[in-house]
């Protein structure tokens, strides 16, 4: 039974300089605003686009996105927050919901690009059933699948935490709350816990990874022969997947993988996939993705169509005037 009397915990990963604490803020708030905005530009483009919005491809980008958008604001928000009031403390509750929502949003986001894979593995390798295989009321069961399975994934780290008694060092060296520096505060011995944390959160990322990998492998192994016909565009959208599975599964596998030690560099990699990982999604997904670039022309330029109108008629009123 947990019988905790830690209330709050204190963030010893923030710095306590000035010059540093506003350095990290920009940065932080440099990431937070590409997050959101970036983000919002994916699904705002796919659903504005009638090409984009058939297609499971783009179905599941959008779906990306919007987990993006809510993982960083997990943690960023509370990190900015910290930084200009040079507060470094959170309840236990706070504590417990970071834990809870960074771990359903990983979790699902985990699952959504093995989807995604699969997804552009029948498109490619099986391309005369694809539109039977993914048709929209299957892609959005399948879809459903994810965050279910992101669900289950994160109620089972909450529940190994709240079995743990806290009763003494409330000190945490991170910037936020994570299951590996939650657990080594427990006045108890942890290392079954932390056994069954690699089996849920290092398992998962790692077979994940893997699965990922063997996918793309065949698609490029299917590729090989048809490479002038269909190869460059397909090529194209896997490297950029392939991207973001490896920003996003390498620090994970790296944090979750090896939970016994605490060091620097597991630090900076669990910031990384929480806050830059983000960020970086929608970059890679427009810069390397033809379509979604064009799309995004084809909006600008319709809303300077609009405003052309708009801003003549104010030019000729003044000069009527």
């Amino acid at each position: 039974m947990n019988v905790s009397s830690v209330t709050e915990f204190v963030f010893r990963g923030i710095s306590c300089s000035h010059p540093i604490r506003h350095l990290l803020f920009v940065l932080v708030l440099a990431c937070y605003t590409t997050i959101i905005l970036g983000n919002l530009l994916i699904v705002v483009t796919v659903n504005k686009e009638p090409c984009l919005r058939q297609s499971p491809m783009y179905f599941f980008l959008a779906s990306l996105s919007i987990i993006d958008a809510m993982l960083g604001c997990v943690a960023a928000p509370k990190m900015m927050a910290d930084l200009v009031t040079c507060g470094n403390t959170i309840s236990f509750g706070g504590c417990l919901a970071q834990v809870f929502f960074l771990h359903f949003f990983g979790g699902s986001e985990m699952l959504l690009l093995t989807l995604m894979a699969y997804d552009r593995y029948a498109a490619i390798c099986q391309p005369l059933t694809y539109a039977v295989t993914m048709n929209r009321p299957r892609c959005a069961r399948l879809l459903a699948l994810c965050w279910v399975g992101g669900f289950i994934h994160s109620t089972t780290q909450l529940v190994l935490i709240l079995r743990l008694p806290f009763c003494g060092p409330n000190e945490l060296d991170s910037f936020y709350c994570d299951v590996p520096q939650v657990v080594r505060l427990a006045c108890a011995n942890t290392y079954v816990t932390e056994l069954l944390m690699v089996a849920n959160s290092g398992l998962l990322s790692l077979l994940c990874f893997f699965t990922l990998l063997v996918s793309y492998g065949v698609i490029i192994a299917t590729l090989r022969g048809h490479f002038k016909e269909m190869g460059g565009k397909a090529l194209s959208t896997c490297s950029s997947h392939l991207m973001v599975v490896c920003l996003i599964f390498v620090p994970c596998i790296f944090v979750y993988l090896v939970p016994f030690s605490s060091s620097r560099v597991d630090k900076m990699a669990s910031i990384f996939y929480t806050v830059v990982t983000p960020a970086l999604n929608p970059i890679i997904y427009t810069l390397r993705n033809h379509e979604m670039k064009e799309a995004v022309g084809r909006m600008q330029g319709r809303r300077e169509g609009k405003l052309k109108p708009l801003l003549q008629s104010f030019v000729d009123e003044g000069m009527r005037v």
